[in-house]
């Protein structure tokens, strides 16, 4: 357990990419957002106005997922550290970071519910349908998500460094071609209602979980790839 620690500490000795410019990136992403709604506000538009600004953290945690590996992981075999050991030292450096996010969108939200999306009627952090269950239900979702996307890019970059850039092409346009089947074979059945109601009836908390569901299989695969892979 320390060896594993000590990649946490590993992982956060560069702290820019953890920590700073997801940040920035957040706060850059709500300055844009709260002057697109004060110059709505004073062009006289009285309606509730919802950003999805709140989105660029979220998916920049792909970029972190990637460098956790591409930048680390050559480093971390030198020091003798094992592929389980950075492995789960970087998953526990993810759910960390992912916690920190879900906890800054509660706060976020919680001020935003308080200032009526603050004096201008402009909501960034609240989103209505996931925000109304909640600080535990909203935490929770933004936590699955940020992991989530988080682990797509180290799965992605697990493939990379294992097989190269050709595969892992490969591997990517394999699954959008399964997407735009499952896609199309829905429409065949005509069968979107029940899809759309199957994600009703799941609620924000059943998508979050199922979030995680598909985040640990990810995890698992990657540490099978990770495994063989060459630093």
């Amino acid at each position: 357990m320390n060896r594993t620690l000590n990649v946490v500490r590993l992982q956060l000795v560069n702290k820019q990419t953890y920590i700073w410019v997801p940040l920035l990136v957040l706060g850059g992403s709500f300055a844009i957002s709260l002057a697109i709604y004060a110059i709505l506000a004073s062009s006289g538009v009285t309606d509730t106005v919802y950003g999805m600004g709140a989105q660029a953290p979220l998916w920049y945690f792909m970029v972190v997922g990637v460098q956790a590996l591409t930048l680390t992981f050559p480093f971390s075999q030198a020091l003798s550290v094992t592929r389980r050991e950075f492995w789960l030292g970087t998953l526990l450096t993810a759910a960390i970071t992912s916690a920190i996010l879900a906890g800054v969108f509660i706060v976020g939200g919680l001020i935003e519910q308080a200032t009526n999306g603050w004096g201008i009627n402009g909501w960034f952090f609240v989103i209505p349908g996931i925000s109304d269950g909640g600080v535990l239900v909203t935490g929770l979702f933004y936590f699955s998500v940020a992991m989530l996307i988080f682990v797509i890019g180290f799965w992605s970059a697990t493939i990379y460094k294992r097989f190269g850039s050709l595969w892992l092409t490969v591997v990517l346009v394999g699954i959008g071609l399964l997407l735009v089947l499952m896609l199309w074979y829905i429409g065949s059945l005509q069968a979107w209602g029940q899809v759309f109601a199957w994600i009703g009836r799941q609620g924000t908390v059943g998508m979050s979980l199922w979030g995680l569901l598909l985040a640990a299989v990810l995890s698992a695969t990657s540490y099978l790839t990770l495994r063989r892979a060459t630093p």
